[in-house]
């Protein structure tokens, strides 16, 4: 209770000593105290930085220039990337300050639309019209190409003829686009021909031949699908075939993983795929080869005549086609007949059609286009590991009924067909894995540990600077700004005089001592500090002791 009150005691004295003090030495101790706190508030703010992130990126200088322009107004800090046209800002701020700007109308772009139109001049010629319009419809073209994701920058180029009435000297518009994308984005078949469709739906009698499509490193990206197909390569082709080996693949693994266990499969299939599109028109016509009742008749027809030969009779002249016929005489004639005089010759006729009907078979053929004609699966089987009677663990074959097992499974998962000439291999072999030493890096180059020790330096950095302001700058000036502590009040005699015991008495003894040596010791520091004082005293001290 004593120390505590002696604490309380002096923190009193010292601030009745502050109170004390003239204004001058007041003032000094609070700008003191004001570039304290200046300088701490000013440390954390350095210690924490804020977290720039990127507002825009990629923009024109025109664009660069007004968003700078709205963020010096809106006092708002911000860094600027020259490189790349990045402008960056505290990342608590992004959101808000794209709606800002956006409401401004910010970032313009560098392409100009259909707003052309709207700054035109009366009086405008006809040709600056047709100008402005084609220049408005090459600006909207650009854009909407730039909104797909691999396309970083777009540049269209209308060749439009001038109109006429005659309709043999017509030509059909053409159009050019150039395309920058981003630096590792390719553009698919589907997505070209999605930009040639896109272009020449947007003109009028815009045929898709006439669209051309370039990349920043000149390659053709129009390229007719009937030119691309000459060399057999096509990446629509080659990314299904792809696609069903790895689809195969992935089945023969996953139906012997439970088997085999992780790691201890390894499969690889070719497939021979077949994409010509084959289309076959058939007319059969099978003959009536078979027993005669068997036939069906389709129809028949039947017609008989009888026709009476009369010679030709007349009286010879011009009025007669032929002479008249030589007179018969019978060499024999029957008894009993009657004059033949009178007899005419008949001609009988008779005619029999009949139409058999014929099979007719008529086949349309079109085969499906990716037809698999042959896969090739080769499969490989890692030993079997298990634990000896050491404990070592030791690799062994599978059994012959196992690898029959997995022969028939993998047949099944790839779907075998001997008739299509399918074959598959599927061998035990022991797996040789190499297992690459990876040299260890130091911890101290460790990038975390670098980092760490970054920041850790500049926290270190901080606190030495504190104390050097706090020990070196702060307490010297504050020392020379307050008075020194008034000594402690001598001891009370009643406690001397209460000790009884030898022990007691030893120990105040040497507490006076102690207490003598700190007024020594302050006596010298109260001399050195403030010497006028001293002297003072020392005079007032002879001139008590001449009296």
């Amino acid at each position: 209770m004593a120390t505590v009150s002696e604490e309380i005691g002096t923190k009193t004295n010292r601030f009745s000593a502050i109170a004390q003090l003239s204004g001058q030495k007041k003032l000094g101790l609070m700008l003191a105290a004001a570039a304290s706190i200046a300088l701490l508030v000013g440390i954390v703010i350095w210690s924490q930085s804020p977290d720039y992130r990127v507002l825009y990126t990629n923009i024109t200088e025109q664009d660069g220039g007004a968003i700078i322009n709205a963020l010096q107004q809106m006092n708002i800090p911000y860094q600027f990337s020259e490189g790349n046209g990045t402008i960056l800002i505290p990342g608590t701020q992004v959101h808000e300050v794209r709606l800002r700007l956006a409401s401004q109308g910010l970032p313009k772009g560098g392409i100009s639309g259909f707003e052309i139109l709207e700054n035109q001049k009366f009086g405008s010629s006809q040709f600056l019209e047709q100008v402005n319009y084609q220049r408005a419809l090459e600006g909207e073209l650009a854009r909407s190409i730039q909104s797909l994701s691999a396309v970083q920058s777009a540049r269209v180029h209308l060749a439009i003829a001038k109109p006429t009435v005659f309709v043999r000297e017509r030509q059909q518009p053409s159009v050019s686009v150039l395309l920058n994308l981003y630096p590792g984005r390719v553009l698919t078949t589907e997505q070209v021909s999605a930009i040639i469709h896109l272009v020449s739906s947007s003109i009028p009698s815009l045929p898709v031949k006439n669209v051309t499509v370039v990349d920043q490193n000149g390659n053709l990206l129009s390229t007719p699908k009937k030119e691309g197909n000459e060399t057999g390569l096509d990446d629509s082709q080659l990314k299904y075939i792809h696609e069903l080996e790895q689809n195969i693949n992935k089945r023969i693994e996953t139906i012997l993983l439970p088997i085999t266990g992780p790691n201890n499969v390894r499969a690889q299939v070719t497939a021979d795929v077949d994409f010509s599109r084959t289309e076959r028109a058939e007319e059969i016509y099978k003959p009536n080869n078979i027993a005669t009742e068997a036939a069906s008749i389709r129809s028949q027809q039947k017609s008989d005549s009888m026709s009476a030969n009369r010679p030709e009779s007349g009286v010879p002249g011009a009025l007669s086609n032929r002479p008249p016929a030589a007179a018969e005489a019978p060499v024999d004639v029957a008894a009993g007949e009657g004059d033949t005089k009178n007899q005419v010759p008949v001609d009988t006729r008779s005619e029999s059609t009949t139409n058999y009907e014929l099979d007719k078979t008529i086949q349309h053929t079109r085969q499906s286009v990716g037809r698999i004609n042959r896969l090739s699966a080769a499969v490989v089987i890692n030993y079997r590991g298990k634990m000896d009677e050491a404990g070592n663990l030791i690799h062994e074959p599978l059994a012959a009924e196992e690898i029959e097992k997995i022969n028939s499974l993998v047949k099944q998962a790839m779907g075998f067909d001997e008739n299509r000439g399918d074959t598959l291999t599927v061998t035990n072999s022991q797996f040789n894995i190499l297992e690459e030493e990876i040299a260890e890096i130091p911890f101290w180059k460790q990038p975390d540990m670098i980092l760490l020790a970054k920041e850790i330096g500049k926290q270190l950095i901080i606190a030495a600077l504190v104390l050097f302001f706090l020990l070196k700058i702060l307490k010297p000036f504050l020392k020379t700004l307050l008075p020194p502590p008034p000594p402690p009040p001598p001891a009370p005699p009643q406690a001397t005089v209460a000790l009884e015991d030898s022990n007691n008495l030893a120990l105040s003894h040497q507490q006076e001592v102690v207490s003598h040596e700190q007024n020594i010791t302050r006596a010298k520091q109260l001399a050195l500090n403030e010497p006028i004082i001293v002297a003072n005293v020392i005079k007032e001290w002879v001139s008590d002791n001449e009296r």
